[in-house]
C-alpha cells in the first residue's frame, strides 16, 4: 500500500511514502510465518519543512528526507549571566562555533522568538529556540512485525537498530513514529517494556492507558517470564549455567556496568542452543589496526576471538539489572560476539573482564581511563557511547565519509551505516505469563539460524529447564 503525503509549503506534487500493509506474523498449527511487505524503490525526496513526513526505502534501509526541526529549551541556571555564544560553544559542540554565530545572526537561533546577537547575555526565563536542518540516520527497512493484536494490545517483533521512542538523532525513525505512520495520526502507541536501540525482539504496545497499566503491573510483580537469545564468542558450556554474580554500575554517565562483589544482586540462567565452530585464521599484517583504528576502537577491529567460533545461547534473566545479560556473559568469558562495549579488548583487556569480580585484573579506574582516552567520558549512556564512537570513527576514517555536503546546511554527509552499527546479537525471544495463560514467541533472528552448510536448530523449545534451574528465585522479588 502506498500513501501520498502533501507537506506544508511543498510543491503541489505529493511525496510518496511506502507503508507496509501485511507485515504480520501469524501463527498456524504451531508454526510462525512472515508475510514480507511489498517495498518498492523510491526516489529520494528533497528536504521538507516538517511533519507529516514520509519514509522512503533504498539499499535495504528505511530513510527520512532531511527536514527542519526546532529545538526549544529554557535557560538553565548555569547559563544565566553568560553570553549565548559562550553557552553554545561550551554545551552544544555538535557544530563549530562559527555555525552557531551565523545561526544567531540569521535567526535560526532565537531567544523568546526574537533575533539576538551572539553577545546577548542570558537571563532567567529565556526560551532558546534552535531551528536546524535535521539529518536522521537510516535504519533497517525490516518492518515492525505484528505477532499478535487484540483490542487492548499489539505484540510486535522490534527490528534491531531502531529506537523505541524518538531520542537523540532519531525521531521519525523510531518504533513509535513508524507505527503512527502506518496506523494514522490518532494512534497513540504506549510501549510497556523497554528494549535498547540495538536489541531486537518482543515488545508490547498497549492501545489504551488501562492496558498499559495492567501489563506493567504484571511485569512489576514478576509474574511474567522473559527469554532472550544471544550469539556469543566461543563454545558455551553444556547444560544449564547459572550466573548469580552481583552487578555494579561503575559510571552513571556511561551507564557502564560490571560484575563486582559489592554490586546489586543479579541472576541469569543460560543454556546453549547450538555451537558453530569456525576455521583458525592466522593473523597477518593486513589485519593489524591502523593508528586511527587503534585510537578510536573502531567497529571493524573490536570484536574479538572470532577464531573460536560462536554459540547461540538461551538467556533467562531472573532479575532485571541494566545490561545484566551482557555483563554476565562477559564475566563467564563468552560476551555477545558483536557487543561494542563488553566485547571491546581496548576497554577490558585481553580477558574482557572474565572472572574478575574483585576488579584485580582491571580496576574501575583502568576501565574508565581507557574510555577517557577514547574521548567518551562525557557520553550520557552506553548506547549513545556506541553511537558517538561510530561517529568519531567515521570522522577519522575519510573513506567512510561521502565527501559531499548537504546543499541546504552544508553538513558533511556520511556513508550508510554497516551491519555492526545497526544490530546487537541479543534478541528478546519470548514473553509468557507464569501461570501459562499466555505466551508470545518471535521467530529466530537471521544471525541465530545455522550458517550456510551447517545443520542446527531453527526453533526453541519450552522454558521448563531454564525455570527449574532458576529455582525459587523465580518467585522472589529482588529489590
Amino acid at each position: 500500500m502506498t500513501a501520498s503525503i502533501l507537506l506544508p509549503g511543498a510543491p503541489s506534487q505529493p511525496l510518496t511514502a511506502v507503508v507496509a500493509e501485511n507485515n504480520k506474523v501469524v501463527e498456524s498449527t504451531g508454526a510462525i510465518s512472515y508475510t514480507e511487505p511489498s517495498l518498492i524503490s523510491q526516489p529520494e525526496p528533497s528536504a521538507s519543512l516538517g511533519p507529516p513526513h514520509p519514509y522512503f526505502f533504498k539499499d535495504g534501509l528505511r530513510r527520512v528526507a532531511p527536514y527542519f526541526y526546532t529545538y526549544n529549551t529554557w535557560c538553565k541556571e548555569r547559563w544565566r549571566g553568560r553570553k549565548i555564544i559562550e553557552v553554545f560553544e561550551s554545551e552544544f559542540r555538535e557544530r563549530p562555533v562559527e555555525y552557531y554565530r551565523a545561526a544567531m545572526e540569521s535567526g535560526q537561533v532565537a531567544v523568546n522568538g526574537k533575533i539576538v546577537s551572539p553577545d546577548y547575555v542570558m537571563v532567567n526565563g529565556d526560551l532558546v529556540s534552535h531551528t536546524t536542518h535535521r539529518h536522521e540516520p537510516p535504519v533497517t527497512q525490516d518492518p515492525v512485525q505484528v505477532i499478535h493484536e487484540d483490542d487492548d494490545m499489539i505484540v510486535i517483533n522490534k527490528p534491531s537498530g531502531v529506537p523505541v521512542h524518538p531520542a537523540g538523532r532519531y525521531h521519525y525513525n523510531s518504533v513509535v513514529e513508524i507505527m503512527k505512520a502506518e496506523r494514522g495520526p490518532t494512534f497513540a502507541p504506549r510501549p510497556c517494556n523497554r528494549l535498547d536501540r540495538l536489541t531486537s525482539g518482543i515488545m508490547f504496545i498497549a492501545k489504551t492507558a488501562k492496558a498499559a497499566e495492567s501489563l506493567s503491573a504484571q511485569i512489576f510483580r514478576r509474574s511474567v517470564r522473559k527469554e532472550y537469545l544471544a550469539r556469543v564468542v566461543g563454545r558455551f558450556p553444556d547444560g544449564e549455567v547459572v550466573c548469580d554474580q552481583p552487578i555494579l554500575q561503575i559510571s552513571p554517565k556511561l551507564g557502564l556496568n560490571r560484575v563486582r562483589a559489592n554490586g546489586k544482586s543479579a541472576k541469569t540462567v543460560f543454556k546453549r542452543l547450538a555451537y558453530y565452530p569456525s576455521p583458525i585464521i592466522k593473523p597477518s599484517s593486513s589485519n593489524s589496526p591502523s593508528p586511527d583504528e587503534a585510537e578510536t576502537g573502531g567497529p571493524e577491529d573490536q570484536f574479538t576471538r572470532e577464531t573460536e567460533g560462536y554459540s547461540i545461547v538461551r538467556c533467562l534473566p531472573v532479575t532485571g539489572r541494566t545490561h545484566q545479560i551482557r555483563v554476565h556473559l562477559q564475566f563467564l568469558g563468552h560476551p555477545v560476539q558483536n557487543d561494542p562495549i563488553y566485547a571491546n579488548q581496548k576497554v577490558w583487556g585481553f580477558d574482557l573482564g572474565r572472572n574478575d569480580a574483585e576488579a584485580t585484573l582491571n580496576t574501575d579506574e583502568d576501565v574508565l581511563s581507557r574510555l577517557a582516552r577514547m574521548g567518551k567520558e562525557q557520553v550520557a549512556d552506553a548506547v549513545a557511547y556506541y553511537d558517538e564512537m561510530v561517529d568519531v570513527y567515521h570522522k577519522k576514517k575519510a573513506e567512510r565519509m561521502s565527501g559531499q555536503l548537504c546543499d541546504v546546511c552544508e553538513t558533511p554527509l556520511y556513508t550508510d551505516p554497516g551491519s555492526q552499527e545497526l544490530s546487537l546479537w541479543l534478541h528478546s525471544l519470548r514473553y509468557e505469563d507464569a501461570d501459562g495463560s499466555w505466551s508470545y514467541v518471535s521467530p529466530l533472528p537471521a544471525w541465530a539460524m545455522p550458517p550456510e552448510g551447517a545443520s542446527g536448530p531453527t526453533q526453541v523449545g519450552g522454558m521448563d529447564d531454564l525455570v527449574e534451574a532458576a529455582g525459587e528465585d523465580m518467585k522472589i522479588e529482588v529489590s
